[in-house]
């Protein structure tokens, strides 16, 4: 009998913002992802400039090509398929008074296909790509008109796909706005810390606030949907450097910083821990009067969270790294990717059980995955073994932590089809299981192929996650 649950959800996971492309087809409007020729982590434009390459416009036009798509995830046998709605596909400007029916429509059409192949839609409601209107007119999230206008849209998500999606997460890694700040508000990341650091928990709060709404909303509109938010965790799988006192404290203080999302979303409030920073950088949150009520009241149900990496800290050495998460110092017992992130399926089990003993409550490991070169052979062929190895590895150490009593719902890829990396808009940092012919000057025929490493999630999920365990 398998160690993985009944009913566990395998599948995979891509965003719509690095995928779709068709970036202004049917009435779509650009979005802060439209205007980063190099990932959020690069430049950013204050608007689209003509003749200037941005590898999300095109992307791998999965908008035109998901149904030959989802057949290579049914053929690896996934259950479940996590997407994101692109929210300038529905509102373009943010603040239309009726939505874009032909942007519904092709979500219609996605979410149908999905199931049809036997595939559980797992949808981000907003995934780095606020429209580019809202960021403009009010600094993003910073600004509290954005509250109501996601309502209106989830709104409108909630009554099209209540019956036919039924596990949502409202935000993608809201805790990187203080990595990737840009991915959420429009922050001045070059001014005063205490301003800055200001900026950034105005925005997270603002969201916490949409995030309640949407909650509430569900409740009163699809009551057997599941509602819950997804953060970054690669952010919290944090060690000390070293034994000395102060690297040890510092460590447990980042990952505190981690966690202050999902307590106040979870938990229903704001940690002390959270008060004594906003006190030390010299500042209040704007707050309407019901806000701490409505967080309060209507809590998320599970956590979605990705994870990648673990890092260390040490006193006194920078921390964060140029396309967000946390860099530190390098482990020395760890191996590392192209990219520099250290590989560390230990990490992976930490973390599950952190979030079992902090919240107990349901947990998706929505993101998980190896980024890394891929070359093609003269015979065609694609052989990852490294990728495989890191899958086999990670599957590994979550059935581990489902022994420990973690309550592990399910489990996505990230990318299990090559997409445009988000920090960094390249697509040489490859994900897939499947390889998309197009490199990171936008040339290529987009052709798809598998990769060896296709088989191997194909017979982990065959097996229910049993094959990778030694008998």
């Amino acid at each position: 009998m398998s160690v993985f649950p009944k009913g566990f959800l395998w599948g995979g996971a891509i965003a719509a913002n690095q995928a779709e492309g068709a970036w202004q087809t049917d009435g779509k409007g650009p979005s802060i992802s439209d205007v980063t020729p190099h990932g959020l982590g690069g430049e950013i434009d204050k608007k689209p400039i003509p003749g200037k390459y941005y590898p999300n416009h095109e992307a791998i036009d999965f908008y035109h090509r998901y149904q030959g798509d989802l057949q290579y995830m049914q053929e690896m046998g996934f259950n479940c398929f996590r997407t994101s709605i692109a929210w300038s596909r529905i509102f373009p400007d943010g603040e239309e008074a009726e939505p874009n029916e032909a942007g519904l429509k092709y979500y219609d059409d996605l979410f149908t296909t999905m199931h049809k192949l036997g595939m559980e839609p797992v949808v981000t409601i907003s995934h780095y790509e606020t429209p580019l209107a809202l960021h403009d007119k009010y600094g993003g999230w910073t600004d509290r008109h954005l509250i109501d206008l996601y309502e209106k849209y989830c709104r409108v998500l909630f009554t099209r796909y209540g019956k036919t999606v039924h596990y949502w997460m409202t935000f993608n890694e809201m805790n990187n706005t203080h990595t990737i700040p840009f991915a959420a508000a429009a922050i001045d990341v070059t001014g005063d810390v205490d301003h800055k650091t200001q900026q950034m928990y105005q925005a997270e709060h603002n969201m916490y606030v949409a995030n309640a709404k949407a909650v509430r909303l569900a409740k009163q509109l699809m009551p057997d949907a599941h509602m819950g938010i997804m953060l970054s965790l690669s952010q919290a799988a944090v060690y000390p450097a070293t034994p000395a006192p102060k690297d040890v404290f510092g460590a447990m203080q980042l990952q505190r910083r981690t966690f202050i999302s999902a307590d106040v979303q979870l938990r229903g409030e704001y940690p002390g821990y959270a008060k004594r920073i906003f006190k030390e950088h010299h500042f209040e949150l704007e707050m309407g009067p019901d806000d701490l009520q409505l967080i309060h009241d209507y809590p998320s149900e599970y956590l979605g969270f990705s994870y990648y990496r673990s890092s260390t800290y040490a006193d006194g050495t920078p921390i964060y790294g140029d396309t967000g998460g946390v860099v530190g110092r390098p482990n020395p017992y760890l191996k590392s990717t192209d990219w520099g992130w250290q590989i560390d399926p230990l990490g992976l089990r930490w973390i599950c059980n952190l979030v079992q003993d902090r919240y107990n409550c349901p947990m998706f490991i929505v993101e998980n995955g190896l980024g890394m070169k891929d070359t093609v052979n003269a015979d065609g062929n694609i052989h990852d073994p490294e990728r495989a190895d890191y899958l086999k590895q990670h599957v590994q150490a979550i059935g581990e932590a489902i022994k420990d009593g973690c309550n592990i719902i399910g489990y996505t890829w990230w990318g299990p089809i090559d997409i445009v990396s988000a920090g960094t808009g390249q697509m040489s940092k490859r994900y897939g299981f499947v390889y998309v012919d197009r490199d990171d000057e936008g040339h290529g025929t987009l052709a798809r192929s598998k990769k060896d490493s296709f088989e191997t999630y194909k017979q982990i999920i065959a097996s229910n996650g049993e094959c990778v365990f030694d008998k």
